[in-house]
Order: structure tokens, then sequence, then C-alpha cells
């Protein structure tokens, strides 16, 4: 029969096991494909997004998630590797993210460690898939369906459910480290903060800021002011594990504009 299917043996490497049912991981298995599928189809159909890959090997040749499948045909795939996936991701030298609904906590996290990180947990599915793809963004998410749309371009799958481990996995898997500036970006509107002499904004501190510090900085954005507060030692020690340097001391608790009211915006909806 001329739609009769093809039969592909597959072979999933390193952390891609990850994705598959156990039976599946670490061994050979095959796999009836459609004529004329795919690798990407195929390696996505078996829950790995396209994401996730790096060398493919085609009967022991180097492949391509394009390549078409024949009956027969053997697929090795290998996981991207920590420099090949911060290269492809920052094509400018420098990654810019979007995060998921989700991923809240690992979106300040980022704009603590100076990486310019897109949230609002109103974003669907779609809007998150555009922004990536137009702004050449890495899409962040534990969402693998996600990361299968067409048109994302480069994301990352977050094994880890807690933000600050969610943090050194993702710095470990595009080399983020020497690129940090940490304490340069608002935690709750990424935009970028600048120094501030303390009498531009003394009326906007509690008082026992204004006494106990005398550096600031300040969103022009949003209007909220930073100091190097009760949380700047556990935020220089976390990114001084990531870094292996020792941080300088920085602003990084804020202080609202004007008293918050019910109208403020929300920590979770800035850009």
């Amino acid at each position: 029969m001329v739609n009769a299917p093809v039969t592909v043996r597959f072979r999933f490497h390193g952390a891609l096991a990850d994705f598959l049912p156990r039976a599946r991981r670490g061994t050979e298995f095959g796999a009836a494909c459609a004529r004329d599928a795919t690798v990407k189809h195929m390696v996505e159909a078996l829950g790995v997004p396209h994401t996730e890959v790096g060398q493919l090997l085609l009967n022991g040749a180097p492949g391509s998630l394009g390549a078409l499948l024949r009956d027969g045909d053997r697929v090795d795939v290998h996981p991207a590797s920590s420099l090949a996936a911060g290269a492809a991701c920052a094509p400018g030298g420098r990654p810019r993210f979007v995060a998921d609904a989700h991923l809240g906590g690992l979106a300040r996290l980022l704009r603590m460690a100076g990486y310019d990180t897109l949230y609002d947990n109103g974003y669907r599915d779609e809007d998150i898939a555009r922004i990536a793809h137009e702004e050449e963004r890495v899409l962040l998410t534990r969402d693998r369906e996600l990361l299968k749309r067409r048109s994302v371009d480069c994301g990352c799958y977050l094994r880890a459910t807690v933000p600050e481990r969610q943090l050194r996995e993702l710095f470990a898997r595009l080399n983020l480290a020497p690129r940090m500036r940490p304490f340069s970006l608002c935690l709750h509107c990424n935009a970028p903060l600048r120094p501030v002499p303390k009498d531009a904004v003394l009326a906007r501190l509690p008082p026992r800021v204004a006494e106990a510090h005398d550096a600031f900085t300040t969103c022009d954005a949003c209007r909220r002011v930073y100091w190097a507060g009760s949380h700047h030692a556990r935020m220089c020690v976390l990114l001084a594990e990531l870094a292996d340097v020792a941080l300088a001391p920085a602003a990084v608790e804020w202080a609202p504009a004007r008293a918050p009211s019910a109208s403020d915006p929300q920590q979770s909806s800035q850009r």
C-alpha cells in the first residue's frame, strides 16, 4: 500500500530520556511513522520538544529535524549541549527571555541577575509563542506542548519546580554567568535601574530606610526605589554561587513611589 506506515528505530540519549516512558529510556526502540514524516514530527510525537534537541544522527550520519524518514531508518537524538544552546538562543551575544504564566518567581530572579525577562500571568500560550518569535526571546516553560509549536525558535524546558533551582538549571544550560549584570533591572517591570540621589527619593522612603541607607536606584517606568535591604545578602549569595565571584553591595529591595492602592499594578503583570 502506498500509504502504509514505515518503522523507524529511535534512541534518545542523556537527559532527553526524561521525556520518555520508562520502558523506552536508555534503549533503542521501534516506532511506526507515516510515510514522509519528518524527524521533527516523530521526535515530538514521541514526547521530546524540538528545542531540547542537539545533535541528530540519521543512520549514523549527521541529520536534521527536517529530514524525511524511510522504512528501516535509525535515529539517534542527543540533547542540546550547554554551549551550543547558549549560542543558538543568544544570536546577539546576550539572551532575552519570555516566561510562561507559572514562572513568575524565575522571571524575578532573572531580572535580579540583569537578564531582560518578560512575564505576565495573563499571557496565553499563543501570546508567549508570538512574543518569543517576534522579539527573538528564549521561551521558558515547563509545558512541553508549548515548546513544540512551530513558531518557537528557541526555548528551554525547565525540569526544576523551585525558582532558585530553575535559575541554576538555566544558568548551567545557557552559560549565563559570564553575562550577568546583577541588580540592573527593576524586579517589578523589567525596566533599567539608575542611581538616584537620596534627597530625590527621600519623600518616598520609609523612615527606617531613610535612616539606615544612603545608596539608592530607581526605575523610571514604575517609580519604585531600591536599596540594599534585608534580602540583599541572600540574593548576593545566590548570584555569587552562580558566578563564582564575590558581589559588591547593590540595591535590591523596593519602596513604592506612593502608598499602594487597589489600582496599583500587580507584581506579575509587567514586561
